[in-house]
């Protein structure tokens, strides 16, 4: 598991680097599609391309926010066109689980279209609000605002910590020592998180694949 969150991580950094704006709204576009990309590790990675003055912070968060307009329509799409049929078939390929869209669905039921734009500020909830609003075929141009809006935040503040981080690191010798010596226990808890998530999702996609 620490191999394959190796290479997710790898492949994110060589985008960004590669590609700066476009490689953010495309891996953001991806991760609101409900593909499984973590936003925590594209947008921080960003905000350290800023700090090494590589980017603008307010142009990557702005690039983000757009990647996610795209991929939440594409699921919202998804989700009016087909409903809860299409994504309980196809999602699990996507380690989508129904759990997940079953929170997201209760959410929105409970508190309406301003789900959209808290459900983007919320880990897990986020990667899903769209669904929920296809489900309702909420107003396209409201889901889109409050889509930007929240995303924008979410997307700036993940930004704005890689900065803060990428000074530090550049700044501080101290923060450097001490991060090296708790450097894998955070990569362990973190290949522990991904592996729960995935696990999780693999373990209701087959249960409900059983069920068809």
């Amino acid at each position: 598991m620490d191999q394959l969150f190796s290479i997710l991580a790898s492949g994110i950094v060589a985008v960004i680097s590669a590609t700066g704006y476009v490689g953010i709204l495309l891996l953001m576009a991806l991760e609101s599609a409900c593909l499984p990309l973590p936003s925590e590790v594209i947008m921080p990675f960003a905000g350290y391309l800023v700090s090494v003055g590589s980017l603008s912070l307010l142009v990557a968060a702005t690039a983000g926010a757009v990647g996610c307009s795209l991929g939440s329509t594409v699921a919202y799409f998804v989700a009016a066109w087909g409903g809860r049929p299409v994504v309980d078939k196809w999602g699990r390929y996507l380690l989508i689980a129904s759990d997940d869209v079953d929170r997201a669905t209760r959410f929105f039921e409970r508190f309406g279209s301003q789900t959209v734009f808290v459900g983007r500020l919320l880990p897990v909830v986020r990667s899903f609000v769209a669904i929920p609003a296809g489900f309702a075929r909420m107003n396209m141009w409201r889901f889109q605002i409050y889509t930007f809006i929240g995303s924008w935040i979410w997307c700036f503040a993940l930004a704005w910590i890689g900065l803060k981080l990428g000074d530090k690191w550049q700044t501080d010798a101290t923060f450097r020592s001490g991060f090296r010596t708790i450097e894998w226990l955070v990569v362990l808890l973190l290949v522990a998180a991904i592996g729960w998530w995935i696990y999780r999702h693999v373990k209701a996609s087959r249960g409900h694949g059983g069920e068809s």
